[in-house]
């Protein structure tokens, strides 16, 4: 931005001052497209059933692209439902003003986190009857109800009862007072596995549970089963909802799910290039020496490293895209920096952008193929990269976001 100032001599001169935009893009950021958000909601919403609602799950700080604004779009978008995983991450969403139904999909316990539950009007997950009791006691002490969704363990073995044990666990949770039940669900734990047996095995735990619960003369108010790839898979898991992560950001659970939906990758990740400069033959490159340069090369630094979530046993594995083009990275990445050998960029200077993750011209670099090298998931890279790089959001703003047409 270019104002104009009066000098003590009473001259006009013009002062450069940089945008917030402009600075927080000086070293290194991640761009998140909202665009693309909207889409994939939209998408998914496409192959539900107008009586399944779309849960947004929101946790990790929306998988590390910003809880609040993802949250917003998402609701903006047609999901009618957030999913997080701690208290914090509710109470962060409720302090941004979002009034939408929030499930923390982590177990509860101690009487103080249930009355922060309740001041802030989030919707927890019963495991067990342990954990019905404590609360039925401390809601009774506080004189309000809250709504509670009953977990079951079908074959996950993480959270939840037992299912052969789920009509005993929800007869008890109805009788007891101040607590209503919400819904009833579980988790699927091979839901992107192209052999559906133990999904299906899940299912059918899933379904006895629900009929012996209804034989009881109990009926749910609400069943759900599904995550992203179960989604994407079975419309027959949809019930009255699904719980989305992965696919909201623009990414497969499984290859063999690429043809069931059109997503677009949210997440960006750039950096600028902060030095160039030529080393000779016989040269090391960074700690250890785990490069050594055969020929004389043309290299530059990045402004970005580990502490950013480049992980280090990336270190001579990476690619970037610099102006369109696969560009290696050499040496250990350090803490704050990594190199690239730019040998076939002669006149690349300093300032100019490197993608990391994302696309440039018509070459891209996803998160996918990082998980595929360091043998990991595309969860995990997503949820890797730090707060030191800052969320730049595209549009810039809620409300552009609202006139360019997503409602």
């Amino acid at each position: 931005m270019l104002s104009r100032q009066t000098t003590p001599n009473g001259l006009t001169v013009g002062r450069y001052t940089p945008s917030l935009s402009e600075i927080i893009r000086h070293r290194a950021w991640i761009e998140i497209d909202h665009h693309a958000l909207a889409h994939n909601i939209r998408s998914i919403k496409q192959i539900l059933s107008p009586s399944t609602a779309l849960m947004a799950v929101v946790k990790a700080d929306a998988y590390g692209h910003g809880a609040v604004r993802v949250a917003q779009t998402a609701l903006q978008a047609g999901a009618t439902w957030l999913a997080i995983a701690t208290l914090g991450e509710g109470i962060e969403l409720r302090e941004a003003g979002i009034a939408a139904p929030i499930l923390i999909l982590g177990a509860i316990n101690t009487p103080a986190e249930i009355a922060t539950i309740a001041q802030w009007k989030l919707q927890p997950t019963l495991c067990n009857p342990q954990q019905a009791l404590v609360f039925s006691e401390t809601l009774t002490k506080l004189d309000q109800s809250l709504p509670v969704h009953l977990k079951l363990d079908t074959g996950m073995s993480r959270l939840g009862t037992i299912w052969t044990e789920a009509a005993a666990f929800v007869q008890l949770v109805q009788q007891l007072p101040y607590l209503k039940i919400a819904s009833i669900y579980s988790h699927l734990a091979t839901a992107d596995d192209p052999d559906p047996t133990v999904m299906r095995l899940q299912h059918q735990r899933f379904e006895a549970a629900i009929a012996e619960i209804k034989a009881n003369g109990i009926t749910p108010p609400r069943l759900h089963f599904a995550n992203s790839a179960a989604t994407l898979t079975d419309p027959s898991l949809h019930y009255d909802l699904v719980r989305v992560g992965l696919g909201l950001y623009g990414l497969y659970p499984a290859p063999h799910l690429r043809e069931s939906v059109d997503l677009k990758p949210v997440l960006q990740v750039k950096a600028r290039v902060t030095q160039v400069k030529t080393i000779p033959a016989g040269t090391g490159v960074s700690y250890g020496y785990q490069f050594i340069s055969d020929r004389p090369l043309r290299i530059a630094v990045v402004g970005i490293g580990y502490a950013d979530g480049v992980q280090r046993n990336l270190s001579n594995r990476l690619e970037v895209l610099v102006r369109g083009q696969r560009i290696s990275q050499i040496g250990a990445i350090t803490m704050d920096q990594l190199m690239l050998d730019v040998s076939n960029i002669p006149d690349l200077q300093a300032g100019e952008v490197v993608t990391l993750i994302g696309k440039d011209q018509d070459q891209e670099i996803t998160a996918d193929e990082w998980a595929d090298k360091l043998g990991t998931i595309s969860w995990e890279i997503l949820c890797g990269f730090k707060h030191r790089l800052p969320r730049v959001s595209i549009p810039q703003s809620q409300e552009e976001l609202e006139v360019s047409g997503v409602s």
